[in-house]
């Protein structure tokens, strides 16, 4: 059984930092994307950032390049998301996924697609005040 689990989330002040993880059980890192999402209350899911180990690929939206920086563990099982610089608009619950669709984190000139992706977590909940 594949298994997502977020971790990490809290409360921060606006400018503070936060680090949030997925460990993955059943399934090798190295055979998918892993994507983090975020969704804030009334508003869709948004695909924040990606990494493919396997393929060299790495994707940030465009509102948290350069604040926020996607990793993994050498052994591939977990994939972090560094936050910096948060502010109130990057309240929302974490949700990290694997695509099933591609290896590259998206098509050419796109964004990530969460019907792309599947074996969601339940989340972990970050709160920026300001």
């Amino acid at each position: 059984e594949v298994r997502f689990v977020e971790s990490g989330g809290g409360l921060v002040q606006a400018g503070g930092s936060l680090r949030v993880s997925c460990a993955a059980s059943g399934l090798t890192f190295d055979d998918y994307a892993i994507g983090w999402f975020r969704q804030a209350p009334g508003k869709e899911r948004e695909g924040v950032a990606c990494i493919s180990s396997s393929v060299g690929s790495i994707y940030y939206a465009d509102s948290v390049k350069g604040r926020f920086t996607i990793s993994n563990d050498n052994a591939k099982t977990t994939v972090y998301l560094q936050m910096d610089s948060l502010g109130p608009e990057d309240t929302a619950v974490y949700y990290c996924a694997a695509n099933l669709m591609r290896k590259m984190c998206t098509a050419a000139g796109g964004n990530l697609k969460a019907h792309e992706h599947a074996y969601w977590g339940q989340g972990t909940q970050v709160t920026v005040s300001s």
